[in-house]
């Protein structure tokens, strides 16, 4: 191909020279879309959708009951209702954002809050003791899954779908189906319960449950956001290989991600025992399932390597939203799950459309 800066007469150059550079001009400036724009925004700040869900559900909530659901105890109740999905969410986001899951964490939370009633009452042990071994017996679990994920190369989903069979059944035969009652738990071991209990502030109640929930989320954020450990989560998920070949130990990465999951877990057994006010083996049966929707509906992809903590946070919310506000509009408990199911849906579709501006 002839240069047309070449072929063309001497006092023509300026000319030509103008022409190619508004040409190359038009083409870096590769003029955008309002659509396509807003789906680059999207794509750089992933908790967006789920916090304008949260933003919409709750006007439309607030218009149709008026005061009886923009109370300050309504919508403390909400925080309060979804501490525990909120706690084993924040496991969840973790292990989905190396673009693994994690179907065991309800299990986990169980076993472990099992674990620190038993020891309390079957063993005698301090319960702050007992506490410890909850929170060990949760690292243990999040360290098995990691070891046969990152060493053995088995798939997330299998791995964990094995041991949320495992620790299920090993949470009954340790227990033996047996409840600790609130009132035992209430004057001999209170430290137990202290996820459950309450303080005023107006008319908002909230539980030290919900502060904790509160505090994971803050703490996670920080460290994903401004640590070495949280920038290499996000390369594992996006890309191991490169990670790899980047100097992150990949495998050392993603056996400290299971067993945080595991810690987190236990997090959420103790704040369980709390909001129960008792120790029950049969509880927390569908956390795994809600921790998932959470996660999923707070835009963080199944597909690894991006999202924000910050948006599970509010897709829990969400859920809890709906949930407190179809109640109270007296309508079918099913149209819960309805709706929750068509949020899923609708967020994994969105997950793929944004995740299309980085192609």
């Amino acid at each position: 191909m002839t240069d047309p800066v070449a072929s063309a007469p001497h006092h023509d150059y300026e000319k030509v020279l103008k022409d190619s550079s508004k040409d190359v001009a038009s083409f870096d400036n590769n003029d955008r879309s309002a659509v396509e724009k807003f789906r680059y925004f999207l794509h750089s700040s992933p908790s967006t959708v789920s916090l304008i869900v949260l933003i919409v559900s709750l006007t439309v909530f607030g218009l149709l009951l008026g005061t009886k659901f923009f109370s300050a105890f309504a919508l403390t109740l909400i925080l309060q209702q979804v501490a525990i999905t909120g706690i084993v969410g924040a496991a969840q986001s973790l292990v989905i954002m190396t673009a693994g899951i994690d179907l065991s964490v309800g299990a986990i939370m169980v076993l472990s809050s099992v674990v620190m009633g038993q020891f309390a009452f079957r063993y005698g042990l301090p319960p702050e003791l007992s506490i410890l071994c909850g929170f060990a017996v949760g690292a243990f679990c999040g360290f098995i899954n990691g070891v046969l994920i990152a060493r053995v190369k088995l798939p997330p989903f299998i791995v964990t779908l094995g041991m949320w069979q495992i620790v299920l059944a090993t949470n009954f035969l340790y227990s033996a189906n047996e409840t600790i009652r609130a009132q035992e738990i209430e004057a001999n071991a209170p430290i137990l319960q202290f996820f459950g209990e309450t303080f005023r502030i107006g008319g908002a109640v909230f539980t030290y449950g919900v502060i904790a929930m509160i505090l994971l989320v803050a703490l996670l954020w920080y460290v994903l956001n401004h640590t070495a450990w949280g920038r290499h989560l996000y390369a594992v998920g996006d890309d191991p290989e490169a990670a790899d070949l980047s100097g992150v130990n990949v495998k050392r990465m993603l056996i400290s991600v299971y067993v945080i999951a595991g810690l987190i877990c236990a997090l959420a057994g103790w704040a369980l025992i709390g909001r129960l006010g008792s120790v029950s083996p049969t509880a927390g049966q569908f956390a795994n399932i809600e921790s998932i929707t959470a996660v999923v509906i707070g835009g963080i992809s199944l597909f690894g390597g991006r999202g924000s903590i910050l948006g599970m946070m509010f897709g829990a919310l969400i859920v809890g939203v709906f949930s407190l506000g179809l109640r109270l509009l007296g309508t079918d408990v099913q149209w819960t799950y309805l709706l929750i199911g068509v949020l899923i849906i609708v967020a994994v579709a969105t997950d793929q459309w944004i995740r299309k501006a980085s192609r």
